[in-house]
């Protein structure tokens, strides 16, 4: 267990609020982060921005090690310890980014805001944190629910329908982290298609 992984308080930033998903912006993003509980549309929105903005996409879900996907599939919540070998490679996925001055997108549940802290590199001190940007989106129970459980029956996902409420359970959000309205310092043409990506998508 890495004790360097500290939970971290979340300092005030400029959003953009649409319905449904909430955009944590830091200055000028080269990544982002499409997080929420699963079924919340990560990948779709992910990949569709991805394109909007042609860049790559990398999921999440595809870097877990077996024995986390065997570990979901039998109905068990990872815990912290499950969890850090993965993020760290997503971590080093958008460190390699930024400092290729590239744009990337990554669809990843970034649940805990200590999980946010080690995928920006906030949790090490390194300042690339100020370039990446996190979606977290955020659709009504009854939709994630509907999703998960037909997405499960369909054997479209290694996670079941069980897991949803230790999601929600798991996933920090503070309000008072967050002001809304465009954010200045945020390049039009970006937040343009964060925006519309958001409208399309239809969460």
């Amino acid at each position: 267990m890495r004790s360097a992984h500290q939970p971290r308080s979340i300092a005030t930033v400029s959003s953009l609020q649409q319905p449904g998903a909430l955009i944590q912006h830091r200055l000028l993003p080269k990544c982002y982060v499409v997080g929420g509980v699963s079924g919340s549309g990560k990948s779709t929105v992910g990949r569709m921005l991805a394109d909007r903005l042609n860049c790559p996409f990398y999921e999440g879900d595809d870097y877990h090690p077996k024995a986390n996907k065997d570990k979901m599939h039998s109905g068990i919540p990872l815990q912290d310890e499950d969890r850090w070998p993965w993020l760290d490679v997503l971590a080093d996925i958008i460190h390699q980014h930024i400092i290729r001055d590239e744009l990337a997108v990554v669809a990843c549940s970034a649940l805990k805001q200590k999980y946010r802290d080690v995928l920006s590199g906030r949790a090490t001190g390194q300042q690339q944190f100020k370039d990446v940007a996190f979606v977290l989106l955020q659709p009504n129970k009854e939709t994630l629910a509907k999703r998960v459980q037909e997405r499960s029956a369909l054997g479209l996902h290694f996670m079941p329908a069980s897991l949803l409420e230790s999601q929600l359970a798991l996933l920090e959000f503070d309000p008072t982290a967050y002001t809304y309205g465009t954010p200045p310092t945020f390049t039009p043409g970006l937040l343009h298609s964060v925006s519309m990506v958001l409208q399309s998508s239809k969460l």
